[in-house]
């Protein structure tokens, strides 16, 4: 019998095909999954054959899909979506399963991480993953379940929902500050030169042009920790400078404006018992401590 075509569709394939939908390279997509690369091409190349399509093309910056790419990709994360439905079983109200989370590293290390881990203690079927990240991700392309960002989407089938308003203030330890106030020797603590586009690296360039920024670090929980060595002031969130009694804030005579925090869920989620359980949970979290936000 001659070789034929596959017809039957493979959930393994369909997996490994959502992972380097999202992770965008082998490496990555190989690393989410515990696999090689070679297992990674092997089982792409299984599914295009299955669907009849190229669902990705190679570019020098890694992978990306094409038109039917993007459209497996929903079908692919129905798909998942299903499944996770059927691994928790019978929908009581109680959550289980794995929801995953993504947030700023600030509000990820800063805040939610201290908060997060007693909901796996009050549902003992549930699992959280929280990844921090600067970029924004894609809930669509279910790289996460729930979002907590700072900036609302414009488009997209997501619920958008407003939280708290998070101000803002240069801090740093007692030392620090006088050092300022008595000599008006600006010294900043920063993001890294990578991150120049950041709203907050603008705004402090256009504010302070002048200041010596004497370290660098990616997120603003890791400025918080370097503020408290004395070498500098940093411009973080009140939610973190409050919380850290080596800081206190300083005056510079202009401090940025505050900006809203939204959690954000896909539509179609909506009666996702385990995702909105967890999303009204964390919600919560951040009324409970709005003054620690302003």
């Amino acid at each position: 019998m001659t070789d034929q075509k596959r017809t039957d569709l493979d959930w393994q394939d369909v997996r490994i095909f959502l992972a380097l939908a999202r992770c965008g390279s082998l490496s990555a997509a190989a690393r989410m999954l515990s696999v090689n690369h070679a297992t990674i091409a092997r089982r792409l190349h299984a599914l295009e054959e299955t669907l009849g399509e190229k669902l990705v093309e190679r570019r020098p910056d890694g992978y990306a899909l094409t038109l039917a790419g993007t459209h497996a990709l929903e079908a692919a994360s129905d798909m998942e979506q299903a499944a996770q439905v059927l691994s928790r079983g019978r929908q009581d109200g109680t959550p289980s399963g794995l929801v995953r989370i993504s947030a700023s590293p600030g509000l990820a290390g800063s805040f939610l991480i201290s908060r997060l881990p007693a909901l796996t203690a009050r549902y003992p079927k549930l699992d959280i993953d929280l990844s921090p990240a600067l970029r924004s991700i894609s809930l669509d392309r279910r790289e996460a379940d729930i979002a907590i960002r700072f900036d609302k989407p414009k488009d997209g089938d997501i619920i958008a929902r407003p939280m708290v308003e998070v101000g803002y203030g240069f801090y740093g330890t007692e030392e620090a500050c006088r050092s300022f106030e008595a000599a008006g020797n600006l010294v900043l603590i920063g993001f890294n030169e990578a991150d120049g586009y950041l709203t907050q690296e603008k705004w402090v360039a256009r504010h302070f042009p002048r200041a010596r920024i004497a370290f660098r670090a990616k997120d603003q929980a890791l400025h918080a920790i370097a503020a408290r060595s004395g070498i500098g002031l940093a411009l973080i969130p009140h939610y973190i400078g409050r919380a850290d009694s080596a800081l206190r804030v300083c005056d510079l005579g202009a401090v940025r404006s505050s900006r809203e925090v939204f959690l954000l869920t896909r539509s179609r989620d909506r009666k996702d018992a385990s995702i909105r359980v967890v999303a009204d949970e964390v919600a919560d979290m951040f009324e409970q401590e709005r003054d620690l936000f302003v």
